[in-house]
Formats: structure tokens, sequence, C-alpha cells
């Protein structure tokens, strides 16, 4: 097995680590390979969300010819969920059983690693889906593809600017740890070029909303920053899944609010 990344490879581990999409040739590559190529895929990730975004899209627009805009919607997260692999919303519980129960960063970080959901953690999964689906019940007809899609790209943006704020937690064994460490801010500027396909017709529609995430989603990193090197000593995995549902909620509130 090669040791080097290839260039085509990078887009692909993007593809591979956000969904269960197959990404054929990855099968050659070595451990320390994929780690590499890994550590350039990130810049790709809000492109792979505008792709998890126009299905997602898609499904609702078209299982709304035969159910209400409520089914069609579950129907399309369901869909979403069996693409991903609940990806983030596994994150979203394990981050909020462990900030809300750890009494020290390692713990916290324990108990993110414990496969059973907590109180906190299922609260969060039940109100952070609830919220995204009455959010996107709301959209009329003529914004619902375009902000769908702006908020799965917006999303893993998200993610990219916290792995580019905080450094990995001590002895994390994940993505963060691979990966996070090496996350630069070129490697930032570069993912926010490649989310401009998924957000460029929602700033031709409705530009300030798109504008207050931007503002909410600084203000955020700021804040999670902070919160992440007091309750868990820096960055994982199940931190940056919590990032990137907060940064579609975030843009999703931003719209609906206009």
């Amino acid at each position: 097995m090669r040791t080097d990344c290839p260039r085509w490879a990078p887009p692909l581990l993007a593809i591979q680590f956000l969904t269960r999409i197959p990404a054929p040739g990855l099968a050659s590559l070595s451990r320390e390979a994929a780690v590499a190529g890994l550590a350039r895929a990130v810049i790709w990730f809000p492109l792979v969300g505008s792709l998890v975004g126009v299905i997602t899209a898609l499904t609702i627009v078209l299982t709304e010819q035969f159910w209400p805009r409520l089914v069609a919607v579950l129907l399309a997260l369901v869909l979403e969920a069996r693409l991903t692999g609940a990806f983030h919303e596994d994150a979203l519980a394990d981050f909020c059983d462990g900030v809300g129960g750890g009494r020290d960063p390692e713990h916290a970080r324990n108990i993110m690693k414990d496969s059973r959901i907590g109180t906190y953690g299922a609260l969060a999964l039940l109100l952070g889906v609830g919220l995204r689906v009455a959010l996107t019940v709301t959209l009329p007809d003529v914004l619902l593809v375009i902000v769908v899609i702006a908020a799965a790209t917006f999303g893993r943006l998200q993610a990219v600017m916290v792995m580019a704020a905080v450094a990995p937690a001590p002895v994390s064994n994940t993505l963060a740890k691979d990966v996070g460490g090496r996350v630069s801010r070129g490697y930032a500027l570069l993912a926010l070029l490649l989310s401009v396909p998924g957000l460029l017709p929602l700033a031709w529609h409705l530009p300030w909303p798109l504008v207050g995430a931007f503002m909410a989603g600084v203000v955020f990193t700021i804040w999670f920053r902070r919160l992440l090197l007091r309750k868990v000593g820096g960055s994982t995995g199940d931190c940056l899944g919590f990032a990137a549902c907060v940064g579609q909620l975030t843009l999703l509130l931003a719209v609906c609010a206009a």
C-alpha cells in the first residue's frame, strides 16, 4: 500500500467519512496515506454537505407530491440518516452527555466515548431534530431547496471553522486528533471557498440572513472554543459534529426569522 496520498483521494475521503456513499479506489491507501489525505479532505466537507443537502431537498420535493410537508420532511430525514449514518446526530447526543454530565475534561471525554445515551443526549437529540423539522416545515416553497442545501453546507463549514480554532483534546483518538491539529487558517479559507456553490443561491435571494448566520457562526466559534478548552480540554469528533448541527440550525433560524 502506498504511504503518500494521491491528489484524487481527499474529496473521495471526505465523501467516505461523512456519508455511507461508496468511494472507489480508497482500499489501496495505507492508514498513513488515508490520515494524510483526510487532513486535506476537510476542505471538501462543505461541498459534501451540499451534496447531502441536495439529496435531502429533492426527497422533500418528491415526497411532498404524495404527503403533507411534515411527513415529507420526516421521510427526507430518515433517508438522510441512512445516507450519513446519523453521523452528526450521534455526535450531538454524545457531546451533550459529556459536557452535561462530565465532572472534569477527562470524565467528559470518557462519557462521550460511551455508546449509551443519557438524559442530556436524549433531550438534545429530541430538541435538535425537532427544531430542524419545525424550521424546515415552515420554509416557503420557493426557498425550500436552496435553504436546505445551504444549511447542510453551512453546518459542515462550521465544523471546519471549529477545527481551525480549537486544538484536539489530549489522548483523543478521533477525527480531531488525526486532522484537527493540522487544519490551518488556509485550509479553513479553502473550505469557505468550496462552500460557495452551496451558499451562493441563498446569498442571491436572501443575503442578509446568510450574513447574520456567518456573524452568529463567528460568535459561536469564539464561545465554543472557550467552552471546549474548559470542559473537554480541546476538540473531539463529537465536538465537531455538535458544531455542524449548530451551524445547520443557525442558518435555518436566520432564514426563518427573515
